[in-house]
């Protein structure tokens, strides 16, 4: 069932369930009555990550006061997107585009990853929320990704899922077409890796290359900024191995 985008939508932490209301904590309160001056009654739709999405009303019990009533369900709560897509942090505006991006593409997990030659720090964990919220809340997302803490490299490869295959994109590949290799992979768990601005040092990519986990791709005969790489890396995952095909 595709989102109803005519109405707006809030996450919540409250769970959700048909006549059980609660309060909107202040900066709810602050949006709905002063940015977008939701009237008694209105319609809005919820969601919690965990409940589904549900039609709710709003209710004014006071002038400083907002009570969010649930009433019914209007979309079950699907399973969370089994694709982790990892990335070394960018300057702080251009890695908020990059996360919005990879919610919006179908992530379901989240995790910076700090590279040799990472130009960025791993941002604030509750400026990372914020983000993955708010695209959740603007593309229809239900169940909103994890965001896990930032890593090494080197860690993250020693103590890899098992099963998973780790797709990373390595801007020295001499092919210029990822579909073949792409075509390669075997159904199944997924992760996405971007390296920093300066790409990857030499012996991370021999370090990549040597796993058997690890699937190389390149991204055309162009110089694409990490942010750019992102989007045209998890789309054409999509489209050849993901959810699109």
């Amino acid at each position: 069932m595709r989102a109803n985008y005519r109405l707006q939508r809030l996450y919540v932490d409250a769970g959700l369930a048909a006549g059980e209301a609660f309060e909107a904590d202040r900066n709810q309160f602050h949006y709905l009555a002063h940015v977008i001056r939701a009237e008694e009654g209105a319609e809005l739709l919820l969601f919690n990550g965990r409940d589904g999405e549900w039609l709710a009303r709003i209710s004014y019990p006071t002038r400083k006061k907002i009570m969010l009533h649930p009433v019914e369900q209007t979309r079950p709560q699907p399973p969370l997107a089994d694709l982790t897509y990892l990335f070394a942090p960018l300057k702080v505006g251009r890695m908020d585009y990059m996360v919005q991006k990879a919610v919006e593409m179908g992530a379901g997990r989240i995790q910076p990853v700090m590279t040799q030659h990472v130009q960025g720090k791993p941002g604030k964990s509750d400026r990372l929320a914020a983000n993955i919220i708010e695209a959740a809340e603007q593309c229809g997302v239900l169940a909103v990704p994890e965001l896990l803490e930032p890593v090494k490299l080197a860690d993250l490869l020693e103590k890899w899922e098992p099963g998973r295959r780790l797709i990373f994109c390595d801007e020295a590949d001499a092919h210029q077409n990822p579909v073949s290799a792409l075509r390669q992979v075997r159904e199944g768990k997924l992760a996405l890796l971007i390296g920093p601005e300066g790409g990857f040092s030499d012996e991370e990519r021999a370090m990549l290359r040597s796993l058997p986990f690890v699937t190389p791709i390149p991204l055309g005969p162009r110089i694409l900024r990490a942010d750019t790489a992102a989007v045209a890396a998890l789309s054409v995952i999509q489209a050849t191995i993901g959810d699109w095909k």
